[in-house]
């Protein structure tokens, strides 16, 4: 039996409006030697030592075909897409003429994304009987916005810039709001805030007049 959590959401829109979602309350993350297990069980017909055989070749299998420019479909499971970025230590460039440009050196396999099978997700649905676990609130911060804006340029006075999680430090908002809330920051002309650098080097800045 699997329970549901009712998880109350960030304020995205800065709207004070409540919102919540649901999601599914993981008692257990079970390994592959659980998982093996649970599968060549005895009297299932399946011997062990095969379908550790077989599991190892599907998982060799896929990063051969995705190492040459293939996603893999298994029906039943689902499709796996290799995502490549920039290497740690590196900026991403820009289309910007005159701008450093990356080359193959700079890049990696830095992820795989996974689109389930419709019908493993109708399997789980089939098979699952959820009762409720609750309800999970996010811990808002103490001040109101204007307050948090004033703190971020009290802190943007004493050093030259501020990180992400500076700012969530001071005024106690989770990394999605307190990353939402600056970015309307940045777009407010009158706020005295804006940003330097792409991607994890982005931090923020005090705006300098004119700009």
């Amino acid at each position: 039996m699997a329970r549901y959590i009712k998880q109350e959401m960030s304020d995205m829109a800065g709207d004070g409006e409540k919102r919540v979602f649901y999601r599914m309350k993981i008692e257990e993350n079970i390994d592959s030697d659980q998982f093996i297990n649970e599968i060549a069980y005895p009297g299932s017909g399946l011997n062990r030592s095969i379908v550790i055989s077989v599991m190892t070749a599907v998982a060799e299998q896929i990063a051969r075909c995705m190492a040459n420019g293939r996603s893999v479909t298994i029906e039943g499971i689902g499709t796996f897409k290799p995502k490549v970025g920039v290497v740690k230590n590196k900026e991403v460039d820009t289309l910007e003429e005159g701008e450093p440009k990356r080359n193959a050196q700079s890049l990696e396999v830095n992820g795989v994304n996974f689109r389930a099978d419709k019908e493993l997700v109708r399997n789980t649905n089939r098979r699952c009987n959820l009762t409720s676990g609750g309800t999970s609130r996010i811990k808002s911060s103490p001040y109101e916005e204007k307050e948090r804006l004033a703190q971020a340029l009290r802190y943007l006075d004493e050093h030259a810039c501020m990180h992400i999680s500076d700012y969530m430090a001071i005024t106690g908002l989770k990394r999605t709001s307190a990353t939402l809330e600056l970015k309307r920051f940045r777009n407010d002309p009158s706020s005295g805030i804006t940003f330097s650098g792409w991607g994890q080097h982005k931090v923020y800045i005090r705006k300098k007049e004119g700009d």
